[in-house]
């Protein structure tokens, strides 16, 4: 099959059959582009997450526009971030055409409460894998509890903490640790 028209294909069946956000979708972007295509590594998603997060724009996208590129360059990302917003493009046009009506439908109310569990579900599976594949050095490991912990405390106490800025004083820690790192490591190297 035509690879443009396969990375389409591929990305509008992950943006029409997924609700809940590019958080969401990263386990079937993983599931599509990692294991069935082998378009990109398992590392290589690991990486693209942690970019496309820290990028502007809906994870999903960016994860798709990488993923497209690297296989056929900017006519790939094209086709790939296409086919990704191509579809909710049109259900929320469709929605928006009948909106006054549409969230008073009982089984819409309730599909929507079904879909909201099948995210969390989804957001776990993602989370799950990731933390699967990384490394198990202590220093990550416990930057990744502390941080699960404040930003699970700030939600339980409804405390107004952003979860943006709990995300940079991890990368500030981060940061910190890899440059007193990277100093012993020279001056053990010297020594």
């Amino acid at each position: 099959m035509n690879i443009l028209l396969d990375l389409f294909l591929t990305f509008a069946k992950i943006g029409l059959f997924t609700f809940g956000g590019g958080y969401a979708m990263i386990s079937l972007i993983e599931h599509a582009c990692v294991e069935r295509k082998l378009w990109i590594t398992h590392d290589e998603m690991m990486n693209v997450t942690v970019i496309a997060e820290s990028t502007p724009g809906p994870i999903a996208i960016n994860c798709a526009t990488y993923v497209g590129y690297k296989q056929k360059g900017l006519a790939g990302a094209i086709a790939a971030t296409v086919g990704m917003v191509l579809p909710s493009f049109c259900i929320i046009f469709l929605i928006s055409m009948f909106l006054d009506g549409f969230l008073e439908i009982a089984w819409i109310t309730h599909a929507f409460m079904g879909i909201r569990i099948a995210v969390g579900i989804l957001i776990l599976d993602a989370a799950v894998k990731m933390i699967g594949k990384m490394p198990k050095k202590p220093i990550p490991l416990t930057i990744m509890a502390c941080s699960f912990l404040a930003m699970l405390l700030t939600d339980v106490f409804a405390l107004h903490v952003s979860s943006i800025t709990l995300m940079l004083i991890a990368a500030v820690v981060s940061l910190a640790l890899f440059m007193l790192n990277g100093n012993t490591g020279k001056a053990g190297a010297a020594k």
